[in-house]
């Protein structure tokens, strides 16, 4: 497939949004003129707007619509953040819990710093635990269905290394909220999956989002779309449908507009509490571990933090193969935008997109 066929199936009519947003949305698509994307606005902790453009699947000619389910990458993390959250204000595991208290094969990670002490789920969660991004021979573990990701993170541990001694600086790993998820699951002896459906999904009425196609929306999956150089192909974003070996505490969800405005409108504080406190979490946001040295973002559990001007949003944004995906919202206003997008490789960023967005909502 190639560049110059995509371009001339863009732009399908969108549905819902202002005509500012619109434009920006066209602008954008504009830059590289393939595939489609899906937005939700939120406001109050209602989805208030939503709209779609382009095509979730090229070949077919079949229309993005907000009802299309996409690979979030790593806003998965926030969902790992939020079951270490949950676990903790239950008791089932403190913030400061060393690793290996739950996962002993921690200590087959190389490089530890001398006189250095042992790394924290709360260092794992806030990305200053100071393990290396991924594992060496990276591609050795991303394979295997969703079902066996916890052996593939405890085989993945002697090819891990520390690139700092923990708590020292931010450095934003992958590896690291696998850890996170297996030691989550040891901690509960519940599968990690099944907490965070049981859990998280469940209760906020995300039907429509899990780690695995589900035959209710598998019909609904728009197709992934990775661009390089002046080609397109959708073989890698195919084959990862099938599992993405280690990858599931940090980057394995599906979900739709629908069910991350849910998420969001309980990250704004609009419940349920059975999820966790709205205390809890309010006190979750006030801190942030780690910080540029301009102060212009940072990261927490589960949250990045961003600064433009006046305006701060946490929130997180998310990439696969053939997926890219961003979740933003301004507690402040009340606020949030969702979009989901079925391209990777391609010149639109959707975190700024998202973040042009909620800046643009008129008070």
């Amino acid at each position: 497939m190639r560049r110059a066929l995509a371009i001339l199936l863009l732009f399908a009519s969108p549905t819902g949004a202002s005509e500012k947003i619109r434009a920006l949305v066209e602008s954008a698509l504009a830059q590289d003129g393939i595939g489609g994307l899906s937005l939700g606005i939120i406001e109050g902790g209602e989805l208030v707007d939503t709209a779609a453009f382009g095509y979730a699947d090229i070949d077919g000619k079949v229309l993005a619509t907000p009802e299309h389910v996409y690979r979030i990458g790593s806003i998965t993390k926030q969902f790992t953040g939020l079951a270490l959250l949950k676990m903790a204000h239950d008791g089932t595991v403190g913030l400061t819990d060393p690793v290996a208290k739950y996962v002993p094969e921690i200590n087959e990670v190389r490089g530890r710093y001398q006189n250095a002490p042992p790394i924290t789920l709360l260092q794992l969660a806030t990305m200053t635990s100071g393990l290396a991004r991924e594992p060496e021979d990276l591609a050795t573990f991303l394979v295997g269905p969703a079902s066996n990701w916890l052996d593939v993170v405890v085989g993945a541990l002697p090819k891990v290394q520390y690139d700092f001694p923990p708590d020292t600086r931010y450095q934003y790993s992958n590896i690291g909220y696998a850890i996170l998820g297996a030691s989550l699951e040891r901690a509960s002896g519940r599968g990690y999956m099944d907490f965070v459906r049981n859990e998280i999904l469940e209760p906020l009425g995300m039907k429509d989002s899990d780690f695995v196609p589900r035959a209710h929306f598998e019909a609904r999956l728009a197709t992934g779309y990775e661009i390089e150089d002046d080609a397109i192909e959708t073989e890698t974003s195919a084959w990862e449908h099938l599992g993405r070996g280690y990858k599931v505490p940090n980057g394995a969800l599906y979900s739709t507009i629908a069910d991350l405005a849910r998420f969001i409108a309980f990250q704004l504080g609009h419940g349920p509490d059975s999820v966790l406190p709205k205390a809890a979490l309010a006190d979750n946001f006030s801190r942030v571990n780690s910080a540029t040295g301009d102060l212009s973002s940072g990261y927490g559990i589960g949250f990045r933090l961003l600064r433009r001007g006046e305006l701060v949003v946490y929130g997180h944004t998310g990439s696969v193969a053939g997926y890219r995906a961003a979740a933003f919202f301004d507690r402040s206003s009340d606020r949030g935008v969702v979009i989901l997008r079925n391209v990777t490789g391609g010149k639109l960023d959707v975190g700024e997109l998202a973040l042009t967005i909620l800046e643009s909502i008129p008070p």
